[in-house]
């Protein structure tokens, strides 16, 4: 694998700059989360998650939220513990549990669509409609491109 040629800095590296841009919204973000839903980033992103993609194990949560399982299963504990998430043990394997959504989860889970919503639109509030429509499918190819260099793996650890 070739280098980058001296003339360019890594903060020109677009895997600097995308992981920089997430890390600036991730900050914006948690402080929305916190104050318009009441809960912390990555047990907003396991809620949100649980509540669009029902039943998960931690495996697909870990997968559907983007964060490591390890991650994943202590937002997902955290959860349970504040009576937002129900855990259940897995008809199809026994060591494995299902996520869902209890009562108070789906009403925090509205509240934090809202708040995803609007954090969305404020993200990308600099772009026209065009910009915002070719970024869209630009990151679609992307997201593709890495699944095809990982032969198709839906997930790192597939």
């Amino acid at each position: 694998m070739s280098s980058p040629p001296d003339s360019v800095s890594l903060e020109r590296l677009f895997t600097h700059r995308l992981h920089t841009l997430t890390k600036l919204t991730d900050r914006l973000t948690q402080g929305a989360y916190l104050s318009d839903a009441g809960i912390a980033l990555s047990e907003g992103r396991c809620l949100s998650a649980i509540g669009s993609f029902k039943p998960l194990s931690v495996k697909d949560l870990a997968y559907r939220a983007n964060l490591d399982k390890g991650q994943a299963s202590r937002a997902a504990q955290s959860l349970v513990d504040q009576g937002l998430v129900r855990k259940q043990a897995s008809a199809i394997d026994g060591r494995g549990v299902v996520l869902t959504l209890t009562t108070a989860g789906e009403a925090v889970c509205e509240r934090l669509m809202r708040v995803i919503g609007r954090r969305n639109d404020e993200i990308v509030s600099c772009l026209d409609a065009a910009e915002r429509a070719q970024l869209d499918h630009l990151l679609d190819r992307l997201v593709e491109h890495a699944r095809l260099a990982l032969g198709g793996a839906a997930d790192a650890d597939a």
